[in-house]
């Protein structure tokens, strides 16, 4: 009689067990709805292409998926990430290791939602949560351009260095139900047409929050839209922290004018600063091709976001120093080494030497970027075809950890600048995880 009522029980207890394992592996393998399902579409009209090829601007897709040397789009890229490196896939039409196999559905569920055809899950690296707010015509026109304005890379994919079982890639459909949204942009109601332009591009193609937003313990996003506070507040990535694009006076854009970030953007340097870091390629590559109604677009959206006086202090206003004082080695190797090019009163030669006098990396907490640029230089800058005269030099080779601690140090506690104090320890450590920017950067002339 036990062994029966066990044998019930455990019937009972097995079922739902069964049942629930069913559901799992159905939802890890499912591919999300396409409105292209019955789409078979295999030529398109040149101003589709060329629409598309505009779209993969904004999107700036060649950020991932080029490299210096090789052909467009054919991936390699390796990334970084806390479980092991991964690497850009080859996005050309080619059909044995590209995406020339691909029908538009398979394409939109790719860049829409992060399932490649078979239910196989992409690493979030690609920025599907922002990419799902493309509209129907955008993801149309950008399928367009890569089959069609794109030349077929006969060039393999690099597997991941991630090691099993962490590289099971079933588990990222958990992570996509709990963290991914899946609706495209919707015009908000209570804003005018250049408001929501703005407000599509920055949340969608430009998927600016992958670097401005903070991230939560399970690497997501922590806002996607202004409906968050932390959404563009800054972040930090890969050995640079990308700054707050909101209106806070001191680590973001509140001093600057809509007209300034529209500068930024198309020429790469306004009267506040100079594009370096990882938004130097974004430049390159991306924003310069933007269109001014565009830009307009984003810079009207960005100015709309508040900033938080709570996070970002006091507002900073520009304090002169009457003499540098000779013993403090942080000053001496400013005065030797800095001043030439931002000046003795920390102000530079705007639009060409930023100041250093207010800079955001001089006041933000987060000291990456005023090491990283200062270890290892910036990447060149190259607006309308013509590269850059002037070019912030790798000091590396040329000052100790503490030197640079020490400049570094004072730099960001001179001028009304209070980001605080630089440990060389911390300078030590980014040295020895990161490398020269180049001095030849990826330019891509997609046709």
């Amino acid at each position: 009689m036990n062994n029966r009522r066990f044998a019930r029980t455990a019937g009972w207890l097995v079922l739902p067990c069964v049942v629930a394992a069913g559901l799992l592996a159905w939802y890890v393998t499912h591919q999300p709805a396409s409105p292209f399902e019955q789409q078979q579409a295999t030529s398109f009209e040149p101003t589709l292409v060329s629409r598309g090829e505009y779209v993969a601007r904004v999107s700036d897709c060649v950020a991932c998926h080029s490299l210096a040397g090789k052909q467009p789009f054919a991936g390699g890229l390796e990334m970084a990430t806390p479980l092991g490196a991964i690497h850009a896939t080859n996005i050309t039409p080619d059909r044995e290791h590209g995406i020339g196999a691909y029908s538009l559905a398979d394409f939109d569920r790719a860049v829409r939602h992060g399932v490649a055809p078979g239910g196989r899950r992409l690493y979030p690296a690609m920025p599907y949560p922002s990419y799902v707010k493309l509209s129907d015509d955008d993801v149309k026109a950008l399928y367009a351009f890569f089959m069609q304005g794109v030349q077929p890379a006969n060039q393999a994919n690099i597997p991941s260095d991630i090691p099993w079982p962490l590289n099971m890639r079933w588990p990222i459909a958990l992570w996509n139900g709990v963290f991914a949204p899946t609706a495209t942009y919707a015009a908000k109601p209570g804003q005018d047409a250049l408001w929501n332009r703005g407000a599509y591009i920055v949340q969608g193609p430009g998927h600016c929050g992958s670097c401005h937003t903070p991230r939560g313990l399970a690497f997501n996003e922590k806002a996607l839209d202004e409906s968050g506070a932390p959404f563009l507040a800054g972040a930090l990535l890969d050995g640079w922290y990308a700054p707050s694009l909101r209106q806070d006076h001191n680590t973001g854009l509140g001093r600057w004018s809509e007209a300034q970030i529209v500068q930024f953007l198309k020429t790469g340097r306004n009267a506040h600063a100079v594009v370096y870091g990882s938004m130097t390629e974004a430049f390159n590559n991306s924003t310069q091709f933007m269109q001014d109604d565009d830009l307009a677009a984003i810079a009207r959206y960005l100015k709309s976001l508040p900033g938080d006086p709570q996070r970002d202090g006091s507002p900073w206003q520009y304090q002169a120093v009457a003499n540098t004082p000779a013993q403090n080695p942080g000053a001496h190797t400013y005065a030797t080494r800095c001043a030439s090019c931002h000046g003795l009163d920390g102000k530079g030669q705007p639009e060409w030497m930023p100041p250093l006098a207010g800079a955001t990396s001089a006041l933000a907490k987060e000291d990456a970027s005023a090491i990283n640029i200062t270890l290892n230089g910036s990447q060149r800058v190259v607006a309308a075809g013509m590269p850059d005269a002037y070019r912030m030099p790798a000091f590396r080779e040329q000052l100790s950890d503490q030197e640079i601690a020490d400049v570094l140090s004072y730099v960001r506690g001179t001028w009304g600048n209070n980001g605080g104090a630089i440990n060389a320890k911390a300078v030590g450590k980014l040295r020895g995880h990161t490398d020269p920017a180049s001095s030849s950067p990826i330019i891509l002339h997609m046709r």
